[in-house]
């Protein structure tokens, strides 16, 4: 169910945003609802260019994404979104798009524009909230002997710490951490993506070894959040009726499902196992994530009439219905 909602509303061509979530869940291969690659249609019709004189692209170039588009679609809401998802899925860097304008550009160039563009801000709270796709792509396209990325790195685990210590805290005590948008929960998918970006980069043994057990504490976080977080959803499902059904579900589907994908990428990244305990939380999330599909597909949500419903009188939701389909898919298959 959740594969074919993705690949039903992300094949939007009309939505950068939506299809990039495609592309995460079902390849870069994913076609776009005309026909084209997903990935094709993303680049040739929403880059924005500033070429050079020659009509190539080098220094002094400038290409790069708006975050919406006039009518508030969602193109690159979070900076270096869709180079990072392109280069998760396995896109080779010399990859050309036609653009607009009769150019083309490779992959590799929209790389290399996000690192010139790139500032570390370190003390700017909203530069934590939006870094996470930007840190994701460079620890991908970034050799480990890399000085100051380390440092970026460094400064990344530490604000990791700063924004789960209420829930190092509460699994030390094995108290249920309250969602009030502090801390990590100021971050988009209650930071589930700053977790991916900045656990991924201790893949390199130099970087485990020098991160030692903070690591192990974060990833025992993430585990923590399972339990706490469920037994919010469940209490505000039961004490919500009718017109908050829609919303907590969704929310559920969003958070079971990057757990699931933050998991599966610890799994890959790291090569890191799962003990016991660990695999039966694995196998809780599937099912508390099995669950809240079922009762939204029992209430015809995914539905085109449905959707195109919420589009009107919820668009936020409805986005999110399409984005954290695509995100559970590639945690559920990630675990497969």
């Amino acid at each position: 169910m959740l594969r074919d909602q993705c690949l039903l509303f992300a094949a939007d061509a009309k939505n950068p945003w939506a299809m990039a979530h495609g592309i995460t869940a079902l390849g870069a291969s994913f076609v776009a609802g005309d026909g084209r690659k997903a990935a094709d249609v993303i680049v040739g019709d929403f880059l924005l260019e500033n070429r050079l004189p020659d009509g190539g692209f080098g220094e002094g170039a400038r290409v790069g994404f708006a975050r919406y588009g006039a009518d508030g679609t969602p193109i690159e809401p979070h900076t270096n979104l869709i180079a990072k998802t392109l280069v998760l899925a396995g896109v080779p860097p010399a990859t050309k798009y036609k653009t607009k304008r009769g150019g083309e550009v490779t992959l590799q160039a929209l790389v290399d524009e996000a690192k010139r563009g790139f500032r570390h801000s370190p003390a700017s709270e909203e530069y934590w909230k939006d870094v996470a796709w930007t840190l994701d792509l460079f620890s991908q396209t970034t050799p480990a002997s890399d000085a100051p990325f380390n440092k970026v790195m460094d400064d990344a685990l530490g604000e990791l710490e700063r924004a789960t210590l209420d829930l190092k805290n509460g699994m030390a005590t094995g108290q249920m951490v309250p969602k009030r948008k502090q801390g990590i929960y100021a971050h988009s998918c209650g930071g589930m993506h700053f977790v991916q970006a900045v656990l991924s980069w201790a893949r390199h043994p130099e970087v485990k070894k020098r991160w030692g057990k903070r690591v192990d504490t974060q990833v025992d976080i993430v585990f923590f959040r399972l339990e706490s977080e469920r037994q919010q959803y469940d209490a505000a499902l039961e004490a919500g009726g009718a017109q908050y059904k829609l919303q907590i579900l969704t929310q559920m589907v969003k958070f079971y499902g990057h757990f699931l994908e933050t998991t599966a990428r610890l799994k890959s990244d790291l090569k890191w196992t799962p003990n016991e305990s660990q695999k039966q939380s694995i196998s809780k999330a599937k099912a508390y994530l099995d669950h809240a599909v079922r009762l939204l597909e029992a209430d015809k949500t995914f539905t085109d009439p449905r959707m195109q419903s919420i589009k009107q009188s919820q668009p936020q939701i409805y986005l999110d219905l399409i984005g954290d389909s695509c995100h559970a898919a590639h945690g559920y298959d990630g675990w497969q």
